[in-house]
């Protein structure tokens, strides 16, 4: 991959798609890579989207939660 990404960079963009989807609509981990796979095209690829969601989840910025399927939100306080 020509100018590869970097995980802190994708998890950032993820994040301010996650927060301005908030209270409007939940996310899918699925539709998060979409997105980002669109946004970078070539420089990512769907191992450097889920590093970077492991990133988000691991920092406590954003959680998991279930509500008959998986969505990523921001963490709750």
């Amino acid at each position: 991959m020509a100018d590869e990404v970097s995980v802190e960079e994708v998890a950032d963009t993820m994040y301010k798609m996650i927060a301005g989807a908030a209270g409007q609509r939940k996310l899918k981990p699925t539709d998060i890579t979409k997105a980002m796979l669109e946004h970078y095209g070539d420089r990512c690829d769907k191992a450097l989207c889920k590093k970077a969601i492991r990133s988000l989840i691991d920092s406590a910025r954003c959680e998991y939660t279930y509500f008959g399927s998986s969505y990523i939100e921001i963490k709750k306080d």
